[in-house]
């Protein structure tokens, strides 16, 4: 049997930056951050990155220690990126308690990278209730029979809540949970990032000052 590699040794012989790497005019960017993550989302979107929508939200707890996991972009409406979620979630009790957040998308096969700083503030209970609504009916029957933050005894305890759940959806397709969030991020740092097979990526960045926006470059 021969010895199996280490996970360094792993590491080492994978290769990086390998997709279909464009290049990319900073200055033919848009001078509005937003309007450039737009742009490279529909590149992404026809480049056939698969899931394009999801991001990496990162939050503070009430210690200052980070908490990391990937949500889906819901919208971008008023220069904000909006995501959904539980109120009893870790994500949205740390968010009330502490607005700053970050978000970070990476689209691998164009090499590409956009990363969020900013602060979020949840949205108004009518907006929240109309996107759950647009839901699937399998999505909204998992909002409603989950428990965020209790402790799940057993995979037939949940699949039994789900199944209740999507009957009693059917039964009440207005059926809203009353726990259903969006909440926005709105940007103060917005980077986009290119990288380059040589390693000479480019950093495009954002930066909101006095409700303006300047932007520059920055080194790798």
């Amino acid at each position: 049997m021969l010895p199996r590699a280490s996970t360094r040794d792993l590491l080492r012989a994978l290769p990086a930056l390998t997709g279909n790497l464009p290049e990319v005019d900073p200055y033919a960017l848009p001078a509005d951050p937003v309007e450039a993550f737009e742009v490279w989302f529909a590149a992404a979107v026809d480049a056939g990155v698969p899931e394009p929508h999801a991001m990496t939200l990162a939050t503070v707890g009430p210690d200052g220690a980070p908490s990391a996991r990937v949500v889906l972009l819901a919208d971008l409406v008023d220069g904000a990126w909006v995501f959904a979620t539980d109120a009893r979630t870790v994500k949205a009790r740390q968010l009330a308690g502490n607005p700053r957040a970050s978000l970070s998308f990476y689209w691998q096969p164009l090499g590409r990278q956009v990363r969020v700083v900013g602060t979020a503030h949840a949205l108004d209970d009518a907006t929240c209730a109309a996107d759950f609504l647009r839901r699937s009916p399998s999505s909204r029957a998992a909002a409603l029979a989950s428990r965020p933050g209790e402790v799940l005894h057993s995979i037939e305890e949940m699949t039994g809540a789900v199944v209740a759940a999507r009957s009693r959806v059917d039964r009440e397709p207005r059926l809203v949970v009353p726990t259903w969030q969006l909440w926005a991020v709105d940007p103060d740092e917005v980077e986009l990032w290119q990288g380059d097979s040589d390693r000479a990526h480019l950093r495009v960045q954002y930066e909101r000052a006095d409700g303006r926006w300047a932007r520059h470059l920055g080194w790798p």
